[in-house]
Formats: C-alpha cells, structure tokens, sequence
C-alpha cells in the first residue's frame, strides 16, 4: 500500500521541482519519487559499462572472490557500512 511523505521545500527549490514535472507532464509527487528513486540506484548500483570494466581485471576479480570467500568464512576484520 502507498504511504505519505510531507516534504518541507523552500521556495526556490519547490519552483525547480514543479517546473521540471509541468515540462515532463507528470506529477510533483511522481518527479520526487522517481529521481530519488533513480539516485538510489546511481548510487547503489553498477552500469553495465563499470560491471564489465570490473570483469575485464582479472586482478579485480580475483581478490573479489577471494574477500567474498573470506567473508562467508568469517575471515578477517569486518567494518560496517555507513
């Protein structure tokens, strides 16, 4: 089920936002979703183009694997993402 968000903008940032879904046809609330949405993704997430860059290392991918398996083998120091 959808949930409610009540965003407090000022002013001129609320006029970027409106202007910007008037020109794509859509909704405030669709705009915010969708570019907070696809930041998200840009953020947590590799492009095709990096993953193969990452894959054509074999250097990489070699101590990828090889922290991976240290990790399910709890081997090692652990630090937690922030």
């Amino acid at each position: 089920m959808a949930k409610t968000l009540t965003m407090r903008l000022d002013d001129e940032t609320y006029r970027t936002f409106a202007s910007a879904a008037k020109a794509q046809r859509r909704s405030l609330a669709n705009l915010v979703e969708t570019a907070a949405l696809e930041r998200l993704q840009e953020i947590n997430f590799v492009d095709d183009i990096e993953m193969a860059e990452i894959f054509s290392r074999e250097d990489l991918v070699k101590r990828l694997k090889a922290g991976s398996r240290d990790a399910r083998k709890r081997k090692g120091r652990f630090v937690e993402a922030v």
